[in-house]
This record gives structure tokens, C-alpha cells and sequence, in this order.
């Protein structure tokens, strides 16, 4: 089923992406392999750049061009910036965990009392030794 999802996908060409960002297909190459951007390969080995790899190097020029960031420095802060969204999916989590507690008690639900799910035998036994 993976592989209907890429289909459904709308890809660029390196040509496309190259005349659209007015920069030369090389530089795209030289982002590839250091490691700034990831296209797809088509079953020729064509760079095809879905929507994300777009505004990733949106990104990328932005800093570049704009900022005058080197590439050491693009890297680093785009691994900063995915940290940032990784952690920010874990305080929503946390807050959710902690708007559920809250409310749970507003209504009088003791959720330590909850039904858990029991661990087979086996390894119950294997926890204890």
C-alpha cells in the first residue's frame, strides 16, 4: 500500500526544481550529497523532489542566499529544527496525558484503578527471577 501512496504524489523533475529556483542543477546535486535533501529515485534513477524535499530546500536557499549561512550551518540547524518538532510532539503529548488526568479527576475517575493488560505468565514469571 505504501508504494499507491508515492504514486498519488506530485513529483518535479531536477530540471523543474533547478528553473524554478533559478539555480543550477548541480547545486541540488551538492545538497543531495551532503545530505541536506533526499529526493526519490524513479525506476530510472531520475531525482524526482516530492513536496516536502521543496520546502525543505525552500528552506535551505532561505538561509543560504538570504542569511548567509554556510552548509555546515544549514545542517545544523535543520537538525536542530527537526529536534524542535520531535520534542514539541512530546510536550503535546504530555499535555494531553496531563488535560486528560485533569479532567478524569473533575469527573471522578480513578484511572489507577483501570483495568491493565495482563503480561502473559511466562513472562511475568521471567521478571520475577
Amino acid at each position: 500500500m505504501p508504494r499507491r501512496r508515492q504514486s498519488q504524489r506530485k513529483y518535479l523533475m531536477i530540471s523543474a526544481i533547478a528553473e524554478r529556483f533559478d539555480i543550477h542543477p548541480q547545486t541540488l546535486r551538492l545538497y543531495e550529497r551532503e545530505g541536506l535533501i533526499k529526493p526519490v529515485r524513479s525506476a530510472g534513477n531520475t531525482r524526482l523532489y516530492d513536496t516536502a524535499t521543496v520546502r525543505r530546500l525552500e528552506t535551505i536557499l532561505t538561509l543560504t542566499r538570504d542569511l548567509g549561512v554556510n552548509l555546515a550551518g544549514v545542517e545544523v540547524i535543520l537538525n536542530m529544527n527537526a529536534q524542535m518538532e520531535k520534542m514539541q510532539v512530546e510536550v503535546d503529548r504530555l499535555l494531553e496525558h496531563v488535560k486528560r488526568g485533569m479532567l478524569d479527576r473533575r469527573a471522578g475517575v480513578e484511572r489507577r484503578f483501570a483495568l491493565e493488560k495482563v503480561v502473559s505468565a511466562a513472562l511475568a514469571k521471567a521478571d520475577t527471577d
